[in-house]
C-alpha cells in the first residue's frame, strides 16, 4: 500500500483528525478504514487523542476511535485517560445506575451482551413488577426515567457508528411511514414472514442491519415498542 493511500494529502495525523472531526457524516464513514491504518499514529498522541471531543455529546467518532484504540492496545484507555473502567462517556441516571457494563460491553462490540445488559436494565427501571414477571408491559414505559433511557439510547448509537439505538429505529419507522409491518424486515427482526429466532439467529455485529439492536421484545407486540419509541425522552431526540 502506498504512503498515499495510507496517508491522503499526507496530512499529519493531527490535520487529519481535524478534518476527520469537521467533515460530514458519510465522509466520516468512508474515511473510516484510513483511520484503521493510521492507529498507531493515534496511540502515539496519547491522552491528547480525545482532544476536541465532547464525552457529553451523542457522536459516534469518538466511539468509533475509542473502539478501534482499544482493539490495538487494551491498556490504552486506562492508562491514557481520565476515566473509569474504560467508560468514557458521561452516562447519567436520575436512579443512580451504573452504565460502565453497558459501555464495557459496546466497547469491545460484545452486542449480545450489551442487549442483555439493556433489557435487563429497562425491566429494573419499569420497576420491580416488571422485573418479577421478567418483561416491561407497555403502560409501564412512561413510568421509566427520560434520563436513563437517553442514556441507554446515547450509549448504543455513540459505540455503534450511530447504526444502532432506539431513536435509530425510530427514525426507520417513520421513513416507513409508522409501519411496523415493514420495519421488522427492514431491521433484520423477520424474514419472509418469519420472526427472527432469539439469540442465534439474530446478527451481533456491527454488520448488522441498522436499528438492529438494541432488541425489544416484539412477541409482545407493537404497543410496547410503540411506547418506548415514543418515549417523550426519546420523541425530543429523534
Amino acid at each position: 500500500m502506498t504512503d498515499e493511500k495510507l496517508h491522503p494529502n499526507k496530512e499529519s495525523i493531527n490535520e487529519f483528525m481535524e478534518s476527520f472531526k469537521l467533515a460530514s457524516e458519510r465522509k466520516r464513514l468512508g474515511l473510516l478504514t484510513v483511520l484503521e491504518t493510521r492507529v498507531e499514529e493515534l496511540l502515539a498522541l496519547g491522552p491528547s487523542v480525545m482532544a476536541g471531543f465532547d464525552s457529553d455529546v451523542c457522536d459516534w467518532t469518538p466511539g468509533f476511535i475509542l473502539q478501534l484504540i482499544h482493539k490495538t492496545d487494551e491498556n490504552f484507555i486506562k492508562n491514557n485517560l481520565d476515566c473509569n473502567d474504560l467508560a468514557w462517556f458521561t452516562a447519567p441516571s436520575e436512579v443512580g445506575y451504573d452504565y460502565s457494563p453497558l459501555q464495557r460491553y459496546l466497547l469491545n462490540e460484545s452486542f449480545e451482551e450489551a442487549d442483555r445488559f439493556t433489557s435487563s436494565k429497562l425491566r429494573e427501571l419499569a420497576g420491580e413488577k416488571a422485573v418479577k414477571r421478567g418483561y416491561v408491559y407497555f403502560s409501564e414505559v412512561d413510568s421509566i426515567s427520560g434520563i436513563d433511557l437517553s442514556t441507554l439510547n446515547k450509549l448504543w448509537i455513540v459505540y455503534s457508528r450511530g447504526k444502532f439505538g432506539f431513536t435509530v429505529q425510530a427514525k426507520i419507522l417513520d421513513s416507513v411511514g409508522g409501519r411496523y409491518d415493514k420495519l421488522w424486515p427492514r431491521i433484520g427482526w423477520k424474514k419472509d414472514g418469519i420472526w427472527t429466532r432469539y439469540p442465534k439467529a439474530f446478527n451481533w455485529s456491527i454488520e448488522a442491519p441498522n436499528g438492529h439492536m438494541p432488541l425489544v421484545n416484539q412477541l409482545r407486540g407493537v404497543r410496547l415498542m410503540d411506547s418506548l419509541l415514543n418515549h417523550q425522552a426519546l420523541v425530543a431526540k429523534s
